[in-house]
């Protein structure tokens, strides 16, 4: 099955240095193109480098519906993205000491995953739009988990204490039927979280609105030195 990619770079003008990265992770029945397409994030990271925002690439990757971890019918996208995906942007020119994960719904839950299991060692900030989060096998979505051994090998509330050094930002829409959960997850991560609650749904639409603030919280961490 061919796999399909999306990438929005600053101009060369905008950028004369090794860039760094930060990948995308879609939502479910979505893929790569909801990036550009849908969020039209291109646009929101054009708007951060004319504001004079640190330049960087952003990434999206084709995921299926798998839920961004190992499941039991053998496919593991989240292998992929780490094994492959990621060194074929190195091969692009992108700079894998400096990475960021963001992404929405599904794509979320994604990120926060990878975040905290520390697969990506470039890893400089997590960002998660409205993530499918459960704090228990039985109150989440039906095929997100192969069982309840496979949600506590991936369960994100009991690893958040792994976060505690990973800059973070999580919004959710207060009319989103996640919210409830996102603000339960929120609430026990370590440290400071960045985002929040504001009028919104379970939508692109909302997701865009809060595509220019999410880009530049990237791009500020994905820019730091090293302590």
């Amino acid at each position: 099955m061919r796999t399909h990619w999306s990438l929005a770079v600053p101009l060369p003008e905008q950028a004369n240095q090794l860039l760094p990265v930060a990948v995308f992770l879609h939502g479910l029945g979505g893929s790569s193109e909801v990036l550009l397409r849908d969020l039209a994030a291109d646009v929101a990271l054009q708007r951060h480098l004319d504001d004079g925002g640190m330049p960087f690439g952003i990434a999206a990757v084709d995921g299926g519906d798998s839920w961004w971890h190992a499941r039991a019918d053998g496919s593991d996208t989240q292998s992929m993205l780490v094994l492959e995906f990621l060194p074929f942007l190195a091969e692009q020119g992108f700079d894998l000491g400096r990475v960021a994960l963001f992404g929405t719904s599904m794509g979320g839950f994604g990120a926060l995953l990878l975040a905290s299991l520390g697969r990506v060692t470039g890893l400089r900030a997590v960002a998660a739009m409205s993530p499918a989060v459960w704090s228990s096998y039985e109150a989440g979505m039906e095929g997100a988990f192969d069982g309840p051994a496979d949600f506590a090998a991936n369960n994100v509330f009991a690893l958040r204490p792994r976060l505690a050094a990973i800059p973070k930002r999580i919004d959710c829409g207060s009319e989103d039927d996640l919210a409830p959960a996102v603000r339960a997850y929120r609430s026990g991560l370590p440290g400071r979280v960045e985002g929040g609650f504001g009028p919104g749904g379970h939508d692109a639409s909302y997701w865009r609105s809060l595509m220019p603030d999410v880009l530049d919280f990237l791009g500020r961490h994905v820019g730091r030195t090293r302590d």
